[in-house]
């Protein structure tokens, strides 16, 4: 059977794992951008360590390294690029569904295909940063030198955009689901755009795991079992 499936790669796979399972949820019957959410964070938590994992195992072949660079490149596209998409077409069929008031109105005032449009952007630009990044990695390694920086946002800062903003549309008690999009829009072109950001070192992954546990604390208490409804 081809590929590997020892303890260094199972992070990524359960990454993949949520992404999908995540992907099928959110956009089920009305929709359940919450619930991608939660899985989106759960992604995030294992991109975060299954680096750390893989590189645990002394006297890995060349074959296991780049398989570990492949399968989380194509995991990253599906969890950071493919359910952050997916959680905005669950907020478009949820939203509809509300009360008649400005916010869905403004929603439904604006042909789906445009919206469609705006997904298909984020996920391609999602794409082009991780395959940028990829050949960035190669050549450097090449030349036997590390990578310390990033060039565009990474894709997986979409853990830390997307699900703040969903608690805030729910703790304002006001459909603001329009404005997603723009924020689609907004990160797909810093996942394109030339500036460089410094890799954060084991002091600011803690603090974002925090962050991240945080997150996925307070959209199961106050949206799943807070007492506001919207």
């Amino acid at each position: 059977m081809i590929g590997f499936y020892d303890y260094t790669v199972w992070l990524t796979y359960l990454s993949l794992i949520s992404a999908t399972v995540g992907i099928f949820v959110s956009r089920s019957g009305a929709g359940h951008p919450y619930i991608g959410a939660l899985f989106l964070l759960i992604c995030g938590l294992c991109d975060t360590f299954d680096g750390m994992v893989a590189r645990s195992k002394p006297g890995r072949s060349e074959r296991e390294k780049k398989y570990g660079i492949q399968i989380d490149s194509l995991t990253d596209l599906v969890a950071f690029g493919v359910l952050p998409a997916c959680i905005g077409d669950a907020l478009y069929k949820s939203s509809l569904l509300l009360e008649s008031n400005p916010e869905q109105q403004l929603m439904a005032s604006v042909p789906y295909p445009v919206y469609m449009a705006v997904f298909v952007i984020y996920v391609l630009a999602a794409m082009i940063r991780l395959a940028y990044f990829n050949v960035i990695a190669e050549e450097s390694s090449d030349r036997g030198e590390t990578v310390k920086t990033y060039t565009g946002l990474p894709v997986t800062a979409a853990t830390l955009i997307f699900p703040p903003f969903l608690m805030l549309r729910h703790l304002l008690g006001r459909d603001i689901a329009i404005f997603y999009y723009g924020v689609m829009l907004l990160v797909a072109g810093l996942f394109v755009s030339r500036f460089n950001i410094r890799k954060p070192g084991l002091r600011g992954i803690l603090i974002m795991v925090g962050i991240g546990v945080l997150e996925f604390i307070l959209i199961l208490v106050v949206k799943y079992y807070g007492a506001r409804a919207f």
